[in-house]
């Protein structure tokens, strides 16, 4: 099978509000916390694109680079390749954020050790690309990503968080940690088989 695998809260555990509030503190910014469990940076705190990217190009591009692997998922994805599976790490991470955001993706990738077959940057709708190129499972934190795949007939699997626990049922599949997304995984191919 050919599996689309997210990176940014999927692969990682991404703390988008402690170092933007100490951005936020330390230059004097008027900005408020709005949701701290907000899916995209930019609904955190009550500040524009602009204000983001400014962020972010002044150095908050680490809580994306110094993110943490979430436990299992390197294992997980070991397993994967081992039984011939194609892994495909698929992003949205995009140019205007991250300059080279395959190189970013790739360097995050190597130092944690996360085996992968192919990396794919900048694609905003996962769903489609999913289907356009044949893949059988998209595994992202993103409830857009998730319902996008289902709507092309491309088996999702939520990652399940504070960010989309509230609507989490509306896609088949889920699991809020690597132990729970592998044996979803068996029962998806399972599934394939009969």
């Amino acid at each position: 099978m050919k599996i689309a695998i997210d990176l940014d809260d999927t692969l990682s555990v991404v703390d988008r509000v402690t170092r933007a509030r100490g951005y936020i503190a330390r230059m004097g910014l008027p900005f408020k916390l709005v949701d701290e469990n907000a899916h995209e940076l930019e609904e955190v705190f009550d500040w524009k694109l602009a204000d983001v990217l400014e962020f972010v190009h002044a150095g908050g591009i680490t809580i994306f680079t110094d993110a943490e692997a979430r436990k299992g998922a390197r294992q997980t994805i070991e397993g994967l390749r081992a039984a011939g599976h194609s892994v495909t790490v698929l992003t949205a991470r995009t140019k205007e954020w991250f300059v080279n955001p395959e190189k970013v993706s790739r360097d995050w990738l190597e130092k944690r050790r996360i085996p992968y077959d192919e990396l794919v940057a900048g694609v905003s709708d996962k769903g489609i690309w999913c289907a356009e190129n044949g893949y059988d499972v998209i595994i992202d934190d993103s409830l857009t990503t998730c319902l996008s795949a289902q709507a092309q007939g491309v088996k999702a699997i939520l990652f399940v968080g504070r960010n989309n626990l509230a609507r989490a049922m509306e896609v088949k599949y889920g699991g809020a940690n690597w132990a729970q997304v592998a044996a979803v995984l068996k029962r998806i191919f399972t599934e394939q088989s009969t």
